[in-house]
């Protein structure tokens, strides 16, 4: 199909940080409910990632837009009771935090779950196969509520068939997927199922059940609201949608108008946009990125956007890594400029920068700065009175100059 708009890679760059949030200047503590409401609505989706060397990944995306907000109201967000419960956890991207308002738009992937679809095949496999298991946990959760896997296993040492996990834990998996259960809570980091009745607010169950093909174009239309502009492939890996369900929807939107056709330079495969695209003249912001912040987590889109090419390097042999253990790309004035090794040393009382590594056109000396002035925030807000270099690299030495600017002023 023709495009009808073209944009170059530094007016294609500005649409997706507007779109992502980076929308200049954070705004000033505190940082209240509403605007963290208004940001994840925005995004539609904060992905879950069990690692912890600096904090839980869910957490960084806000901070990275907002600065230094509570983290404690995200979590009220997301597993509190009662009205300031705004989230619910479900497969979105990967294990995601996303709005109420999309859990109509998730209903059809929990019946293609509970068919044994679009799943993991061993988990399909276990539904099938283990469904005495999973109605005796079911039947817990109604009677007991909210249940974490560790309180039904009846394993004993040796593991059974099912990897290294409990049967329980695996009917808990299925019911989630299959929506029977969703999460109500979480002790540490281990989830607590409970039904979705009472998780759920009333109003967003009772609505009508969407076909799969509406639910879909939502998806996508929220995903290129999100992304700003984007090919099939980042529309579709945003919610995760499989070509087959994609392409279609996204056809059917492009023909009703709902979406653009459009080019975007250096970009080989057509892009896509909402109506009436507002391109800023700049977007000025620096920020350290999560891992699987939401502007950077297709890995291919990174590329074409930033040329920058960012790989994570947690299951890498230490003596194979390039850049770190924990890296954060460092986002300066429309350009990801740096990564960063971090690690939060807790006991110590400290941010620890164990690398330092600047892209190729580097960081000038108000770059350095900033990325300072981001390195103190983030100690401060995680509480950490420290911010500790380890690294003998030349870009180490200047960001200490900026470090001691900053401290000392």
């Amino acid at each position: 199909m023709p495009a009808s708009l073209s944009f170059s890679l530094k007016q294609a760059r500005r649409l997706a940080l507007t779109a992502q949030g980076f929308v200049g200047r954070q705004p000033p503590v505190p940082v209240k409910p509403a605007r963290i409401n208004r940001l994840i609505e925005r995004l539609g989706i904060l992905q879950i990632d069990s690692v912890n060397a600096l904090v839980r990944s869910h957490y960084l995306p806000l901070f990275s837009r907002l600065g230094q907000y509570r983290a404690d109201l995200l979590d009220q967000a997301a597993w509190s009771q009662g009205r300031q419960r705004t989230l619910f956890e479900y497969w979105g991207h990967e294990a995601s935090l996303l709005p109420l308002s999309m859990y109509p738009l998730m209903r059809w992937r929990m019946q293609r779950a509970s068919r044994g679809e679009d799943i993991y095949q061993q988990l399909a496999r276990f539904g099938r196969e283990q469904q005495d298991t999973v109605r005796r946990v079911l039947a817990c959760v109604q009677e007991q509520g909210a249940l974490g896997a560790g309180s039904l296993s009846t394993r004993q040492e040796r593991a059974g068939p099912w990897w290294d996990c409990s049967a329980e834990k695996h009917a808990l998996e299925w019911l989630f997927a299959a929506g029977e259960v969703t999460v109500a809570g979480r002790r540490g980091f281990e989830r607590l199922y409970d039904l979705p009745e009472r998780v759920i607010p009333f109003a967003i169950l009772a609505q009508p059940l969407l076909s799969e093909a509406e639910a879909q174009r939502g998806l996508i239309r929220h995903a290129a609201s999100a992304l700003g502009v984007g090919t099939e492939k980042d529309l579709r890996d945003y919610f995760r949608l499989g070509p087959g369900d994609s392409r279609p929807r996204l056809a059917e939107l492009v023909e009703a108008g709902e979406l653009l056709c459009c080019e975007v330079e250096g970009w080989r495969q057509p892009a896509y946009c909402l109506p009436e695209p507002k391109v800023r003249r700049k977007v000025e912001a620096s920020a350290l990125l999560s891992p699987f912040d939401s502007l950077i987590w297709e890995r291919s889109r990174t590329e074409r956007l930033f040329d920058f090419r960012y790989r994570l390097e947690i299951y890498t042999p230490p003596d194979k890594r390039i850049y770190g253990y924990y890296v954060l790309p460092f986002l300066h004035n429309e350009r990801i400029a740096a990564r960063v090794d971090l690690r939060a040393e807790r006991a110590a009382g400290r941010l620890a920068v164990h690398a330092v590594h600047e892209e190729a056109s580097g960081l000038d000396d108000e770059g350095m700065l900033a990325l300072a002035v981001n390195l103190r925030r983030m100690a401060d807000w995680l509480g950490l009175a420290q911010v500790q270099l380890n690294c003998p690299r030349a870009s180490a030495a200047r960001l200490r100059v900026a470090l001691a600017s900053i401290d000392g002023a």
